[in-house]
């Protein structure tokens, strides 16, 4: 007898264009750096571009897609020569992550 998979929480985040342009940039610096090193890209890194690429105003993105697009952003957000405009547009975008990760489900 199989035991059935236990579905991986989905969370909704509704980004403005200038938002999901930040986001795009991260996953799209993750991918062509696995690529420039002859590694596969990470799945979460196509699933998440793939997200971004819908053309809708709500993303949906899993649990641990959501964790992984936290870290890469809460990264360049830190950066020094990362601009003013991405900072303002990447913060609110780990604002509104930390805000649908911990609303009751």
């Amino acid at each position: 007898m199989s035991s059935s998979q236990p579905e991986t929480e989905t969370y909704e985040v509704t980004l403005s264009r200038d938002e999901q342009w930040v986001v795009h940039h991260v996953l799209s610096s993750r991918l062509d750096e696995a690529l420039g090193a002859d590694e596969t890209p990470p799945e979460w890194v196509l699933e998440g571009i793939e997200t971004l690429e819908t053309g809708d105003e709500t993303e949906r993105f899993t649990d641990p897609q959501a964790d992984r697009i936290y870290d890469e952003l809460a990264a360049y957000v830190d950066r020094e020569e990362t601009p003013d405009r991405d900072v303002d547009h990447g913060s609110t975008v780990l604002e509104l992550l930390e805000d649908v990760r911990e609303a009751p489900a």
